[in-house]
């Protein structure tokens, strides 16, 4: 078992609502699909109860139903299209993000990010930044069979990383990330862009921060303390 003061040796991001405070763009996506499709769903709904899977695995529970490749794709880009028009011109990394992954690589702490965001969605954010090259990793969802809350999506990123979970510490903003990264036996920050800090601890967060501006001493001792 890890002691709580062992050191973390990596760190793993998620994407969307994360390194940007971008859900409440997709969640007005999502919830003008629904109501194309004649159905009833919230923006609440979809951050507690969606965020963080695959669109593959949130459409045919939307729809109740299987639905053909040629028609989930088309519903999903219909929704990301929606999306990153909206969110575009609002494009910007959440506070203090960049000087914390800037701090991380002078300490040469290796970093990934693990999201379930379509290509489409991670080249808008990454290279519309211009942050791709900050990262040792981008693991995606189609690298992974099942996306949050299952734990493979972390798994993989420690994997592509060379560093134990247990060592990695993960950010996550949705309650089915924090579920996976806490599965994946990863030490978890929630960050309270969406979702309440009394549900992010439900969900398995052991801190909690608004953003990346500031870190409890005990994270900051455990990722920056000399070797």
């Amino acid at each position: 078992m890890t002691s709580s003061m062992d050191s973390l040796r990596a760190v793993v991001f998620d994407m969307d609502g994360t390194l940007v405070d971008n859900m409440v763009f997709h969640n007005q996506a999502w919830v003008a699909l629904a109501r194309k499709l004649g159905l009833s769903m919230t923006a609440e709904d979809f951050q507690n109860h969606h965020a963080g899977k695959k669109n593959e695995e949130i459409l045919p529970v939307l729809l109740g139903r299987p639905l053909l490749h040629d028609e989930l794709n088309q519903l999903a880009e219909e929704k990301e299209n929606h999306y990153r028009t909206l969110y575009r011109p609002h494009l910007r990394l959440h506070h203090g993000a960049e000087s914390f992954i800037n701090r991380l690589r002078e300490a040469r702490i290796p970093t990934a990010i693990a999201t379930a965001a379509p290509q489409g969605n991670r080249e808008l954010v990454l290279d519309g930044l211009g942050i791709r090259p900050l990262f040792t990793r981008v693991v995606g969802a189609e690298e992974v069979t099942r996306g949050k809350p299952w734990p493979d999506i972390f798994l993989a990123a420690a994997k592509a990383l060379d560093v134990e979970p247990s060592a990695c510490l993960a950010f996550e903003d949705a309650i089915l990330g924090v579920r996976s990264a806490r599965d994946a036996g990863m030490p978890v920050v929630g960050v309270t862009t969406t979702t309440s800090a009394e549900q992010l601890r439900e969900a398995g967060a052991q801190w909690i921060v608004p953003d990346f501006t500031s870190l409890p001493p005990e994270l900051e001792a455990r990722l920056f303390r000399a070797p």
